[in-house]
């Protein structure tokens, strides 16, 4: 994979620097020529996170930055570093997340999927479980699983804020149901995590409730320079938190009025564990890499970055310029049911899902503030007066 690579780009380097709308206009180039974008385009010369976004008025360039290395695809065709085994930040997951975002009209309240099952499956579920009533013993199993498993039927698969037919997209839904089938022990992850099912007990397992689980950015995430010119990504970017701490899509917060301690002690330590995971398990990384681009094409909007280096996205903008609504869209998946007993209970299944609210990482009031001016300092130490009109990335 390495040999593919142009020499300078396949080298790791600490903090690579990608100025975005250079790209855009490189892009438009190849583009104009009939060739499509070059692979360091399409990997975003090999970045493996965006650590900060900075502005810089002089030469009117947006710059993300953050680790970089060289790339190749692993055996399941995801794109990842070749030193760390990090996915790569991708342009089309760039792209949309500028698209939620753009120079001018609104912003996208929230990004978010959500896997549940139907209002008539969870119904049908109820019927079921009453007519196997108390009766049922541990070795009526895979009897009850099965019936479970028909009655609930397939689950729906909800994709908000950004089009369903985007890699975007995907990365959410594959995220959140692999969470879901560790939470209740159907798939073994590679570290050590007790999953939620491990942690029950029968008197905190009830008959018909649904045990929801949500992935949210952690929104204490901003560094920001006192110019604003320069702005940090800090901490892991992602949290997991049960139904009752979720807030919804208009600010207000769902309770559901109940405690399940088993819940809150599995959600706990995977949001703990979340680096180790993500480092094991390449999706969950994706879904950070996903957060952190989403919070940083806020940031670009808020602080009107687009205006002030007069960019209007160009290419970016629109399918008609760059496609990335090119994927099937994601409509419903298996009930993932486990067969365990606590006491005389059987598990029911789980809901939830992934929701991005970036507006909250940005806001003033869960803004950090520079005090050692290390984030002004970063911006500073970069002088991009000498770099060559058509170079778009540097180390």
């Amino acid at each position: 994979a390495r040999a593919a690579l142009d020499q300078d780009v396949a080298a790791s380097s600490p903090l690579r620097k990608v100025s975005i709308n250079r790209l855009e206009v490189a892009l438009e180039q190849r583009l104009a020529d009939d060739r499509g974008p070059t692979e360091a385009m399409r990997y975003l010369a090999g970045l493996t996170r965006i650590e900060y976004v900075f502005y810089y008025p002089e030469t009117h360039d947006i710059v993300m930055a953050g680790p970089a290395e060289g790339w190749g695809a692993d055996l399941s065709g995801r794109v990842v570093g070749l030193t760390t085994g990090r996915p790569v930040l991708e342009l089309q997951d760039l792209i949309v997340a500028l698209r939620a975002f753009p120079p001018s009209g609104a912003s996208t309240p929230a990004i978010y999927c959500s896997i549940d099952p139907t209002p008539e499956g969870l119904a049908r579920m109820q019927q079921f479980l009453a007519t196997v009533g108390g009766r049922a013993t541990p070795a009526d199993t895979p009897v009850i699983v099965q019936g479970l498993r028909e009655s609930l039927g397939m689950q729906m698969i909800t994709i908000g804020g950004v089009s369903p037919r985007t890699h975007c997209a995907q990365v959410l839904v594959e995220a959140d149901y692999l969470m879901k089938l560790i939470g209740i022990g159907l798939e073994q992850p590679p570290i050590k995590l007790t999953s939620y099912v491990a942690r029950a007990s029968a008197a905190s397992v009830s008959r018909n409730a649904l045990e929801r689980w949500y992935f949210v950015p952690e929104y204490e995430c901003v560094r920001v320079s006192e110019d604003e010119f320069a702005m940090q990504l800090v901490g892991e970017g992602v949290k997991l938190i049960s139904e009752n701490e979720l807030v919804s899509t208009d600010g207000s917060r769902a309770v559901s009025g109940r405690m399940n301690r088993a819940s809150q002690a599995f959600v706990r330590e995977f949001t703990q564990k979340y680096p180790l995971l993500a480092e094991k398990i390449p999706v969950f990384a994706q879904l950070r890499n996903m957060i952190d681009m989403v919070v940083a094409a806020a940031f670009l909007q808020q602080q009107d970055y687009y205006g002030q280096a007069g960019w209007n996205m160009g290419r970016f903008s629109s399918e008609t310029g760059y496609a990335v609504e090119t994927l099937p869209v994601p409509q419903q998946v298996d009930t993932a049911v486990n067969s365990l007993w606590k006491g005389n209970r059987l598990l029911t299944p789980v809901g939830g899902g992934v929701q991005i609210r970036p507006q909250l990482a940005i806001d003033p009031d869960h803004r950090l503030p520079d005090e050692e001016h290390r984030v002004a300092t970063a911006r500073e130490e970069i002088d991009i007066r000498a770099l060559p009109k058509d170079q778009w990335w540097w180390d």
